[in-house]
């Protein structure tokens, strides 16, 4: 009978390793396959983590969509920048065209103020300039520029500029005489306008010169003439300087 109960125990506690070591197999079993389940999971999270990247790459197709726009918008600036160069451009090359520089010709012109004046080419290289009933003459090169309907004139000076001659012989005349005290610029007072350079340097300029002999009294009884002469800026209308003869403090001057 004790044999048997060693016997029986040796059983039971072999069936009980055996069932421990089945239970541990299918525990591992089940854990293996529990992993494969897992790690799908994982796949799909990284799947949608490429979904995500394919997100991020739809948005930065839409920037380069919003940046497309910005070019377009480059785009539209350049064409507008080149037409309005073209436009500037178009517009210099009507100014040249209206703005013609030639060497002065016989023919009566409007001069930029408004006024008439009839110029002369002569054949010593002379020309002759005549406003109102002034006449003016001048040995300088003058050209003459052409602006629509209107005409500049335009002497070469020394120094290798060129002065526009804005003033007309009549308007020159008269305020000669006004400095001078003298009331008209004619034959019998020997009344000559030339147009020409005066000064020196850089400081020269184009200016008529009005020269009229003057009656006056030396010493107060004995009657003579004297001749005197006023310079008047051709551009700007100012009298630059009048001259008179040295002994002209010794005689009286009288208005004509």
């Amino acid at each position: 009978m004790k044999n048997l109960a060693i016997l029986a125990l040796i059983i039971v506690l072999t069936v009980g390793l055996v069932d421990a070591a089945g239970q541990d197999t299918g525990s591992q079993g089940v854990h293996e396959p529990g992993t494969g389940i897992e790690n799908p999971e994982i796949q799909g999270a990284g799947q949608g983590t490429g979904l995500q990247d394919d997100g991020t790459l739809g948005q930065g197709e839409g920037q380069g969509i919003q940046d497309g726009g910005t070019a377009g918008q480059g785009e539209g600036q350049v064409v507008q920048t080149t037409t309005e160069t073209q436009q500037q451009n178009q517009g210099v090359e009507t100014q040249i065209q209206n703005q013609v520089r030639s060497k002065v010709q016989t023919g009566s012109y409007t001069a930029e103020n408004g006024q008439q004046i009839q110029v002369q080419t002569q054949s010593n290289n002379r020309v002759q300039l005549k406003s109102g009933e002034a006449v003016a003459e001048t040995s300088m090169e003058m050209t003459q520029e052409q602006t629509q309907d209107k005409t500049k004139l335009q002497v070469k000076l020394s120094n290798g500029n060129n002065a526009e001659v804005k003033v007309m012989p009549d308007t020159a005349s008269e305020r000669a005489l006004e400095s001078l005290r003298l009331k008209v610029c004619s034959a019998e007072n020997g009344c000559q306008i030339e147009l020409k350079e005066v000064g020196q340097g850089e400081q020269v300029k184009a200016a008529y010169e009005v020269q009229v002999q003057k009656q006056a009294k030396l010493l107060g009884v004995f009657k003579t003439r004297m001749q005197v002469e006023a310079q008047v800026d051709a551009e700007n209308g100012e009298v630059i300087q009048t001259n008179k003869p040295w002994w002209a403090f010794l005689a009286s001057e009288t208005e004509e």
